[in-house]
């Protein structure tokens, strides 16, 4: 069993009059049942205190809090049905994994029976059934936090919380339990909500997500959706890697509308024009993994490799550019040595525009007149 989770219009003030600090301001979102549900933002965005309100573990300053159709805004976290796994592991170093799995069902006097029962069932669910007999001490950080995990399931909650699980974990574990979480959300039916601040694990992990900023959800969408639609400048630079490259613009009349940046002029096609129409100046957003690097021509965009980093298949570059740097992602094999000069190709389909005085996005991909 899952729940569906509304929060309405929740706000959270914390301090004295005079000295208040607005956590979460007008916050309105619908979870649904067993959805995986991700908030994520930079720290201090208030995605940490919205979790623990879900949780109970703190109250809503105004606004409620719906599971289903029952209100829980001022109920007890241990009455809410829900399980939370927090950043810090927290075992009993002294337990066995077994004995910590199953430590929740002791505390509610289940018979040894049917908590050895369940907590076979929860480590076959987690593989790690051969570490039962184990020390937390015995184990890798990937380990212990799937016996973390083990010990709020096995619950059977109706909801999962997971407050940053894998941040203290290194690289290659956080890619290795991303495919566990993801794994074990396809076997057990609780609806989870995630919080992290890694947007690689909201883009990767989520059925949707929530991107938070200043204690309000700025765009609720999928994944895709927000990387290809951002609701605005501070989305589109949060969300991909390397982030999307921003670069002022000049809205420019005479022979039909153009889009002036990068030292040069692109023509725009009536829709686009009127999209941007009233502005003089717009912010040109790029992803570095839309731009061609090409030999240097003559009218074109160009500019200069100040620093080339290797990836691996790709290598990442950083470009002076006329207006401030951008950083391109381009295959290994492409040309292109520290202090040399190269062109640039982009495509209008890429260009995003957004207000340069709200952030707010004015077009994912602007039209030339052949369109």
């Amino acid at each position: 069993m899952s729940s569906t989770i509304r929060l309405d219009n929740i706000r959270k003030v914390f301090g004295q009059p005079g000295r208040q600090v607005i956590a979460v301001e007008s916050l309105n979102v619908e979870i649904k049942a067993g959805e995986f549900f991700t908030f994520v933002g930079p720290s201090g965005c208030g995605k940490t205190t919205t979790l623990r309100m879900i949780a109970g573990l703190e109250y809503p300053t105004s606004g409620r809090i719906h599971f289903d159709d029952r209100d829980v805004t001022d109920i007890a976290t241990q009455k809410r049905d829900i399980a939370m796994v927090f950043q810090d592991i927290a075992l009993f170093p002294y337990m066995s994994v077994r004995a910590n799995i199953g430590y929740p069902l002791k505390v509610a006097r289940l018979s040894k029976q049917e908590i050895d029962r369940r907590v076979d069932n929860t480590a076959d669910i987690l593989n790690i059934t051969d570490k039962l007999d184990m020390k937390p001490g015995q184990l890798s950080g990937g380990q212990q936090q799937r016996v973390a995990i083990g010990r709020a399931i096995i619950k059977e909650p109706k909801v999962l919380l997971l407050d940053e699980p894998l941040s203290a974990l290194d690289a290659r574990l956080r890619v290795e339990m991303r495919s566990e979480i993801l794994r074990l959300h396809r076997r057990i039916s609780a609806t989870i909500v995630y919080v992290t601040h890694d947007q690689v694990e909201a883009m990767t992990m989520s059925t949707r997500l929530a991107v938070m900023d200043e204690g309000e959800a700025v765009q609720i969408a999928p994944p895709r959706e927000v990387f290809s639609a951002p609701a605005n400048k501070n989305v589109a630079t949060f969300v991909g890697t390397p982030a999307m490259n921003i670069l002022p613009g000049v809205v420019a009349d005479g022979d039909g509308a153009w889009l002036e940046f990068l030292g040069g002029r692109m023509p725009v096609n009536a829709k686009t024009a009127g999209l941007i129409a009233g502005l003089e100046r717009v912010e040109v957003g790029i992803r570095p993994q839309a731009i061609k690097l090409t030999s240097p021509r003559d009218g074109g965009i160009k500019g200069t490799v100040l620093l080339r980093e290797p990836l691996g298949i790709e290598d990442e570059f950083l470009l002076e550019v006329p207006g401030g740097n951008i950083r391109v992602v381009a295959p290994a094999s492409q040309d292109g040595a520290e202090g040399q000069e190269i062109g640039l190709e982009i495509k209008p389909a890429d260009i995003y525009l957004f207000a340069t005085d709200t952030g707010r996005t004015l077009c994912c991909g602007i039209q030339n007149p052949g369109d």
